[in-house]
């Protein structure tokens, strides 16, 4: 009974987390093409495409975050739906084991992760049936920060720099575009967005989130939604956010919009937004045996075009060695857009280890020391640890927690991505410390300035949560917020939101 259908179910994880779909390739090299090279965002692109090109041959996870899989499966009549759920939970599980997954899976009470992507509501599976003689699977795979970054509108409503959005077309494309600046570099931008019209927040959601299955250079078969979509993407490049947050010509690549009936008293807006590392494939399957008949999205005949000149991120000579522990001297020489490359010993710390940082004494002396916003996808080997993907998650969340943990021991510098908020930028004003944005997304790039994990703290938290114990070299990452009270995303945010107000004599 379909003898070939695990194999194929974990071929589709593999490649999905670990080669970028073409239509998302090319409109990255747009995305390049419109950026100069010495500008922040134009050396984040050049970070971007090194490491596609890195997932892409050594089959190593994008993003260390491989987030929530969902999985839509079309089935002919009388199919063994139960039989397919559980061979497609044991795929994610293998692949988890084989370090293309993070494990992501965690108990909401306990916190527990499960180690192999397993667990109530994980992962996330569709069925449909259809009259067809093939079975369909598509699988997206969508990050927490990215994640973080939806939103849903209740219509009408007043939105920041916008005014009132109301029950039309020009109230949705507010909606559109204060989702879209309102993620900044947050979301790991350049991104795209999936926006349902209507439904109920439910339904809104996950039609909104379906709409990413569809190509970025597709043409909406409503005429009206391909004018909506057409709309935002000749405008929404003008607010400046531009990748990673940096400012810049772009900051989104695809904008796709269905439509769903509503109630007479509701009128939702729901976005789903996704990050550059748009992770989405999909494979049709012989119903007789499970076997691969055709790739969606992608051709294995067609070799996979090169994303990074031969240089890939080159320096510029004007960068800045940084070596761990640093010392307050250190720090307060640094300035926002200041490139860094750092070297040393660096921790890594998210959610867990923060908040255990406001109740316990750390395991490690954090005094000069570099925190890494990072959730590693690790193996374990005859030898020891192995870093197989280490991009940096997004810093805000540790907002609640970071300038007690930098006032309370010494920490000098924090990397992240997305920035952090006014609290954390007088902490590190007051006490001699920095921020630096590393590339959301580039796993493989970062994995490849880790020269060893030689320990680990705090495991009980499980894989992403725990503190490693890095080496790492000439580890490239933007200062962004320093010791003066500067920000660049503060600058960034408010800059683009005046480009937001302006928008609104667009339509």
């Amino acid at each position: 009974m379909l003898a070939a259908f695990s194999d194929s179910a974990l071929q589709l994880i593999i490649k999905t987390s670990t080669d970028l779909p073409p239509d998302v390739r090319a409109a990255m090299k747009t995305a390049m093409g419109a950026e100069h090279a010495e500008t922040q965002s134009g050396q984040a692109l050049a970070i971007i495409a090194e490491n596609i090109d890195q997932a892409s041959e050594c089959e190593g996870a994008i993003c260390q975050d491989t987030g929530m899989p969902t999985f839509e499966v079309k089935v002919p009549v009388g199919t063994n739906q139960i039989w397919m759920r559980q061979k497609i939970r044991e795929a994610v599980a293998e692949a988890t084991r084989r370090g293309k997954l993070r494990p992501n899976s965690v108990d909401s009470i306990t916190g527990e992760n499960s180690g192999d992507n397993l667990g109530p509501g994980t992962p996330i599976i569709h069925f449909d049936q259809w009259e067809e003689d093939e079975i369909e699977i598509k699988l997206i795979l969508k990050g927490g920060g990215c994640e973080n970054m939806n939103a849903q509108y209740s219509v009408p409503c007043e939105l920041p720099h916008l005014g009132r959005a109301d029950r039309n077309f020009e109230g949705v494309r507010k909606c559109i575009l204060h989702a879209v600046w309102n993620a900044q570099g947050k979301g790991c931008s350049p991104g795209a967005v999936g926006v349902c019209i209507g439904g109920d927040r439910t339904s809104g959601y996950v039609h909104a989130k379906e709409q990413l299955f569809r190509t970025l250079d597709d043409i909406n078969p409503d005429p009206r939604l391909a004018e909506l979509e057409a709309s935002i993407m000749g405008t929404v490049n003008n607010l400046g956010i531009g990748t990673m947050g940096f400012g810049g010509n772009v900051s989104l690549i695809g904008c796709k919009v269905g439509v769903l009936n509503r109630l007479p008293a509701s009128f939702f807006v729901s976005v789903a937004y996704d990050c550059w590392a748009f992770r989405r494939l999909g494979v049709r399957l012989d119903a007789r045996d499970g076997s691969i008949k055709r790739w969606l999205y992608r051709d294995p005949s067609h070799p996979v075009i090169t994303m990074a000149d031969q240089a890939g991120f080159t320096r510029t000579g004007r960068e800045i060695a940084l070596t761990a522990p640093a010392s307050e001297e250190q720090i307060r020489s640094l300035r926002v857009g200041d490139v860094v490359m750092v070297s040393g010993r660096v921790y890594t710390g998210r959610d867990a280890v923060h908040a255990h940082l406001m109740k316990h004494d750390p395991p490690v002396d954090l005094r000069g020391a570099v925190l890494y916003h990072c959730g590693p996808v690790v193996l374990k080997t005859a030898s020891g640890w192995k870093i197989t993907a280490a991009g940096p998650t997004t810093s805000i969340r540790e907002e609640p927690y970071q300038a007690d943990i930098i006032r309370r021991y010494g920490v000098r510098a924090v990397i992240g991505k997305g920035g952090m908020g006014g609290k954390t930028l007088a902490a590190l004003k007051d006490h001699g410390a920095v921020y630096l944005n590393a590339i959301g997304g580039a796993a493989q790039f970062y994995a490849r300035c880790i020269e060893r994990a030689d320990e680990v703290s705090l495991m009980e938290f499980g894989t992403p949560e725990a503190m490693w114990h890095l080496w790492v070299r000439n580890f490239p990452a933007i200062v962004t917020m320093d010791a003066h009270g500067n920000s660049l995303h503060k600058d960034v945010e408010t800059e683009s939101g005046k480009q937001l107000e302006a928008l609104q004599g667009v339509y």
